[in-house]
């Protein structure tokens, strides 16, 4: 049969009887879909903060702490494309309440846990639901909002959640562990999945096209494999060398999985994420905008975090706080890309322009020193980061998705979940390895002396910052070149023609 990319999907919907959201209802529902991805995205960083507290309540070693960021990201970013396709095949609105149900559960469990074995066991589970839940909430949101107006102003606010995100997650850590307790940065889900959980069974209507695709267990199988090889790989590298077999070893045989993966879909009948999905310019350069947006991000995230706390001694509620200008500013963008940018002159402009504002930010970090201020020093190159960030992610995510068929909602959002996570994965642990090497080699040689490592520190966060930059230089140029030129088209008779 001849299919298009860009099958309405309404239309699709509707052939089930879901139909269209009154428009009232559609704003709750972005609303709904909204505090899900929130859940999911401040759970990769919200429990940052509370590691030392909960590692010296549960007695685990400095070797086993990583685990407890590990396990998440190993189970969500492994299994977001099966994750993507389940709610292609069951319904994105049963696949959202189960994800919401389990995350909760599995929160439950972590904040529980009397013991390191559990409380990572909780973590994993916490993955394996978010997997679920995040692609069938961003597929959702695809089918929710088909008006170019209101998808541009929904795609803002979600951008701005999926990038603002992890600044929320340390705020939210800082101050439930130290008012409350460490339990509570793993409680608090239970009152975000309540609400979503009632606002789903409530609002959501069934997502699944009529003609449902079949499963791919092959390529489900090749690609989860392949993606937990990488993003172990790169895991094992914060506490392995880049020669270990547990860190090269894994790297290899994940890249080797993963383009059998793509091998295997060339020739499967029933591909788990079709070639048309990746085929299209603009929805291929935003998903590496997606990929390098989450390694980029993590060299503020995570070392102006380590240089506010250890270097100018703020504490955990403080530091988040001191993020909140980025936040906002990054708002503020989102929405002025979506609706105004983006529609009148297209990507190609907004999306590198907002890299290179990134990109400045990053640099301007490296001249903070031991006796920095936040008003000077600090809060400047935050605001320029932000501003910058929502000229990108939420362009991004809105394109990643744009006029694609109702069939492959789920899988094309599981895909930019993807790589959001493998790139925060892969930044984190370049950026760890590359901090500690250029710490090491600052005090080589040297008499070593708490001045010394201080300036040490420095150092190695300047380096990470430079190589955040750098990342974001490489989005610019790519960007640039991959992005089409002019408005994104709002015909869906546009898409390229596909035939199956």
């Amino acid at each position: 049969m001849s299919q298009t990319t860009a099958d309405h999907p309404v239309g699709l919907a509707a052939e089930r009887g879901g139909g269209e959201h009154p428009a009232a209802n559609r704003w709750f529902v972005l609303a709904v879909i909204g505090i899900a991805q929130l859940m999911v995205v401040l759970d990769a960083t919200v429990v940052n903060i509370a590691l030392p507290s909960a590692q010296r309540a549960l007695g685990f070693s400095d070797g086993n702490r990583q685990w407890i960021v590990t396990a998440y990201s190993l189970a969500f970013g492994s299994l977001l494309l099966l994750g993507g396709r389940l709610a292609d095949l069951v319904g994105r609105k049963i696949v959202f309440l189960v994800g919401v149900l389990g995350f909760a559960g599995a929160s439950a469990l972590a904040g529980a846990a009397q013991g390191f074995d559990l409380l990572v066991t909780g973590r994993a589970l916490q993955g394996l639901f978010g997997a679920m839940l995040a692609p069938a909430a961003l597929a959702l949101l695809n089918i929710t909002f088909t008006d170019a107006k209101e998808r541009a102003k929904a795609f803002g606010i979600y951008g701005a959640i999926a990038g603002a995100g992890g600044g929320i997650g340390l705020l939210l850590g800082g101050v439930l562990t130290e008012h409350l307790s460490w339990r509570w940065t793993l409680y608090v889900n239970l009152i975000f999945a309540v609400i979503a959980f009632i606002g789903g069974l409530v609002l959501l209507k069934p997502g699944a096209p009529a003609d449902r695709p079949k499963l791919d267990l092959p390529g489900t199988l090749l690609v989860s494999a392949g993606l937990f090889g990488v993003v172990y790989g790169f895991s094992n590298a914060e506490t392995h060398h880049w020669g270990s077999p547990l860190t090269w070893g894994f790297l290899v045989a994940g890249v080797v999985l993963i383009a059998a993966f793509a091998a295997w879909q060339r020739r499967a009948s029933h591909p788990l994420l079709p070639l048309r999905v990746l085929l299209d310019r603009n929805r291929g350069a935003s998903f590496i905008t997606v990929a390098i947006s989450g390694a980029g991000m993590f060299g503020v995230f995570l070392f102006l975090t380590y240089y506010l706390q250890t270097t100018l001694r703020y504490t955990p509620v403080t530091t988040g706080l001191a993020f909140l200008p980025m936040i906002g500013s990054l708002m503020v963008t989102a929405q002025l890309a979506t609706n105004v940018l983006v529609p009148r002159v297209g990507p190609r402009p907004i999306v590198p322009l907002g890299m290179g504002m990134a990109a400045v930010g990053m640099a301007w970090l490296t001249n903070l020193g031991l006796h920095s201020t936040y008003a000077a020093d600090v809060l400047p190159p935050l605001i320029v980061m932000g501003l910058g960030l929502g000229l990108v992610m939420p362009p991004a995510m809105s394109l990643a998705t744009d006029r694609i068929g109702a069939q492959d909602a789920g899988v094309a959002s599981a895909t930019v979940n993807t790589m959001q996570q493998v790139g925060g994965s892969v930044g984190t642990a370049l950026l760890n390895t590359l901090a500690a090497s250029a710490a090491t080699h600052y005090m080589s040689g040297k008499r070593p002396t708490p001045a010394l490592a201080a300036q040490a520190q420095l150092h190695s966060y300047s380096t990470a910052y430079w190589w955040s930059a750098g990342f974001f230089v490489a989005g610019l140029v790519i960007t640039a070149l991959m992005y089409r030129g002019g408005k994104p088209s709002q015909d869906p008779a546009a898409a390229p023609v596909v035939h199956m």
